[in-house]
């Protein structure tokens, strides 16, 4: 299910469109970004384009039937702009909720405003309560055959923008898990006053992304805008987010993408004293780091959509490992690249690396969409006791693999059965017979770092054993085994998908295994590293490659362009 040839006729349009006068023209993106103004060209060369309707399951008369595929399309937006990307994938953030809630009326109709370009936001947060969904203060109350709406949304994206507002209501005044309830508000129907636009924020990154909020007034709005069973909102918002948290993992692989390809572009012609920069080899390892960041996060984007297919039950505690790993990995990534841009990494107006900086400042806020790195985390925390019955060496683990074959059509996408939480994990539990699968020969010695890796997850799942489940905050010391799950997820994820894709062993970033050794030794830094081993030869050929032409398309996942400067 490896996605090596999705989104080539997006991403070739926007390689079009990136030219001066085109809706991408980096220079009007720029004068965006410095009036805080959106991007309005870009969102509409989309919508012509028709990725609205990727946003819509083919069932309603979308194009949606791969997680891969839409990860894909955004990824490719993502790399030429990340507000762009915000600003016009929220509308699935937005409409999934009636994806998995609705029922056939109130899907099909939504379906029919997003095909013709019509914004959705999801109005989950509140001003004084952020990620905490249960202490919501909005409410919606029984006024005869509708429901009564008060209370605020904020901050939401596209919240003045968008016509519809998915909005989490406390149906119950006592609140609890059985407290609320969602509901889909159509603007354009309600009462003049009903709702009033609470202003632009001016922020820090994606400046032009319309980041504001709505109240309500005494808001009127019809039975049908409840949107499944009257309580179960927390259920349905929290089964929406493993699919948005999933999505957004595309954001930060678009962002890796356009860092790689500035940063390749400045070690080619840098000169220092009197050598190219591209000639030190301090100056090749970092690259080549940055490479190993990227492909770790596409293996964790690969395994991620792959388990919403295959193992939809275990997505709860996958998609907050891939959305709290995979920000974290390219905004380590974009700081690398950042030191060695140096000057050129602050400066806007020199050379066209003035980029660097507009991607820096709007990659930072992908780590807060749909739960902040500790929101997720602390998610991954709360399975952690249920995820330890997990075999040390589960049964049938050679099916992960199969899983990412690049010639694999996946399950279809079965939202009913989504669990709030995880009881299992296939991924981890396949790691120890992955290690032992590895290759010497064709993974350049990869099999090494990939045995210490299953040693690795052995001690991680014998320390979560100890663990016992406790209401509220997790402990410090839960929090660090949380992370280190993660990073002994995303190993399995590179080792599955090394595994997966024999038949690519002659591809330039395949051959001899430099991209799986450079992934297993990021993780190894991470959980301790058993092998002994200075990993720097193993990022210095990563940055080697990065340097050749192959370097032009520094990718495990995406399809070559005719041209990607």
């Amino acid at each position: 299910m490896t996605p090596v040839d999705h989104a080539p006729g997006l991403a070739s349009e926007i390689e079009r469109w990136s030219e001066p006068g085109g809706p991408f023209d980096p220079d009007l993106l720029a004068r965006h970004d410095e009036a805080g103004s959106f991007p309005a060209e870009a969102c509409a060369a989309l919508d012509g384009r028709g990725l609205p309707a990727q946003y819509v399951p083919v069932r309603h008369g979308g194009r949606l039937e791969r997680l891969d595929r839409l990860q894909a399309e955004l990824r490719e937006v993502a790399a030429r702009d990340v507000t762009v990307a915000v600003a016009h994938g929220k509308t699935f953030l937005g409409a999934v909720s009636v994806w998995i809630g609705g029922d056939p009326a109130q899907a099909g109709g939504l379906a029919r405003h997003v095909l013709a370009g019509e914004a959705v936001s999801w109005g989950l947060t509140e001003p004084d309560h952020g990620s905490d969904l249960l202490s919501g203060e909005l409410t919606a109350v029984r006024d005869g055959a509708g429901w009564r709406l008060n209370g605020r949304k904020w901050p939401v994206n596209n919240a003045t923008r968008g016509r519809f507002l998915c909005v989490l209501a406390r149906t119950e005044e006592a609140g609890g898990p059985r407290g609320f309830s969602v509901f889909l508000v159509d603007k354009r129907e309600l009462a003049g006053g009903a709702v009033l636009p609470l202003p632009k924020l001016p922020t820090h990154g994606i400046r032009g992304a319309d980041i504001s909020g709505a109240e309500f007034v005494d808001a009127l709005v019809p039975g049908h805008a409840l949107i499944g069973a009257e309580g179960h909102g927390i259920e349905l918002s929290l089964k929406s987010l493993q699919l948005t948290r999933t999505a957004c993992v595309a954001l930060s692989l678009g962002a890796g993408d356009h860092g790689l390809r500035l940063l390749r572009r400045f070690l080619g012609e840098r000169m220092l004293h009197g050598r190219q920069l591209a000639d030190l080899p301090h100056a090749r390892v970092v690259a080549g780091r940055a490479v190993a960041r990227l492909m770790l996060a596409e293996s964790l984007a690969a395994a991620s959509t792959a388990v919403a297919h295959e193992a939809p039950g275990e997505l709860a505690a996958v998609s907050a490992i891939a959305k709290a790993l995979a920000p974290t990995l390219v905004q380590g990534q974009l700081r690398l690249i950042g030191d060695l841009l140096g000057a050129r990494s602050f400066l806007r107006d020199v050379g066209g690396y003035g980029a660097f900086g507009k991607l820096d400042r709007d990659h930072q806020i992908v780590s807060i969409f749909d739960g902040s790195t500790w929101v997720n985390r602390s998610a991954l925390a709360a399975h952690l006791p249920l995820l330890a019955r997990t075999p040390a060496t589960a049964p049938g683990s050679g099916r992960v693999a199969d899983w990412l074959r690049a010639d694999r059509t996946p399950a279809p996408l079965d939202t009913d059965a989504l669990l709030s939480l995880s009881r299992g994990d296939t991924v981890l539990g396949a790691l120890d017979a992955l290690a032992a699968g590895v290759d010497p020969e064709r993974s350049g010695g990869a099999d090494r770092p990939a045995r210490a890796l299953a040693a690795a997850k052995r001690e991680l799942l014998d320390a979560v054993r100890t663990l016992r489940p406790a209401a509220g905050a997790p402990a410090t010391a839960t929090m660090r085994l949380a992370e280190t799950y993660e990073w002994c997820w995303a190993g399995a994820a590179a080792l599955a998908l090394w595994t997966a894709n024999p038949d690519r062993a002659e591809d330039d970033w395949w051959r001899g295994g430099s991209w799986l050794r450079g992934c297993l030794a990021l993780v190894l830094e991470q959980v301790g590293d058993g092998t002994g081993e200075r990993p720097d030869a193993v990022f210095d050929e990563l940055g080697r490659l990065l340097l050749s032409d192959a370097g032009a398309h520094a990718s495990l996942l995406r399809q070559p362009l005719e041209d990607l400067r």
